[in-house]
């Protein structure tokens, strides 16, 4: 099939089109409403059918397995938890073989840029072409469609699922196939120390007798601020950590980044070194907590060392 060919089979312009969605978690499934509220037509999927069905007051359609929902849709888009878990969809489950000719997948799922281009090339060996497409905003970002989406790929297959993509956030294509993936890794490593950094510096403010909310607002404006300061700052004051973006899915990415790293040889690596090891830390003491609970492991280990003078 040629590129004009394929332009013809493949439009996702019109609204009432139809996309089939494997992955309906805390990010998928606003993301699938996204697309419900623009007026696509959604076949769902999930390995837990009960998160698929949540979706069905909105309009989706459940279909009983991944190759089903494939099969129904020029369109299929992922967002699962990790490499392993979109190879088993794809070619344990049947999602690639049940795949139209000319349809393209989109895989939102943040892995390895290796994995991306193996799942590349295979699903191009039957004619599907596909996109790496990983984004960054957590939660609030899928619901208000703000996310950023780093997409890697073939350029024709990206601009055909373009005008889907920008209903989800703002898509940008930064390269051919694992660039997308790549994008997103350099987006977990500023992320991550940028979390820690915030983190460092309040705890420091409070043990010194600044009030820390307004150390905060002191800094806003100036080259300190951010989005991090501005909203996982926010959370640390009130130590609030309700799950909007997993620890462990972090720590999974910073894990990805340095082995892309060594893959590169790149072989110094500092400040993803440092944050994987604080994540590994946080999920050992305190459980998969939103990541701005980072703010807790670097408090625990900056809390004094019992002094066995006092105890006699």
């Amino acid at each position: 099939m040629d590129s004009a060919e394929a332009r013809r089979h493949f439009d996702m312009t019109a609204r009432s089109s139809t996309v089939a969605f494997l992955g309906t978690g805390l990010m998928g499934s606003r993301q699938a409403r996204r697309l419900l509220d623009a007026g696509y037509h959604v076949v769902v999927w999930n390995r837990s059918p009960d998160k698929a069905h949540a979706l069905v007051p909105f309009g989706a359609r459940v279909a009983e397995t991944a190759a089903a929902a494939a099969a129904a849709a020029p369109l299929t888009i992922a967002m699962l938890e990790n490499g392993r878990i979109v190879d088993e969809v794809l070619f344990r489950h049947g999602a690639a073989a049940a795949m139209p000719r000319g349809g393209i997948f989109v895989d939102m799922s943040s892995i390895k840029p290796a994995e991306a281009q193996h799942h590349a090339a295979q699903l191009g060996e039957s004619g599907v072409r596909h996109i790496d497409a990983p984004v960054s905003g957590g939660t609030v970002g899928a619901e208000q469609g703000t996310l950023a989406i780093m997409a890697g790929g073939d350029a024709d297959a990206y601009r055909a699922v373009e005008p889907v993509l920008r209903i989800m956030g703002r898509p940008t294509h930064v390269g051919g196939h694992g660039a997308g993936q790549l994008a997103k890794l350099a987006n977990q490593i500023i992320v991550a120390g940028t979390i820690g950094a915030v983190a460092e510096a309040l705890i420091l403010a409070e043990r010194g007798g600044a009030d820390p909310a307004k150390v905060r607002d002191a800094l806003r404006g100036g080259f300190a601020d951010s989005r991090v300061l501005e909203l996982h700052g926010d959370r640390m004051i009130r130590r609030d950590f309700t799950l909007k973006g997993r620890s462990v899915t972090h720590l999974k990415d910073l894990d990805n980044a340095l082995d892309a790293a060594r893959t590169l040889g790149l072989g110094f690596t500092p400040f993803t070194a440092a944050t994987e090891e604080l994540f590994r830390g946080l999920l050992e003491h305190f459980g998969d907590l939103d990541h701005s609970g980072l703010f807790a492991e670097i408090e625990r280990r900056n809390r004094p060392l019992p002094n066995p003078a006092n105890e006699a």
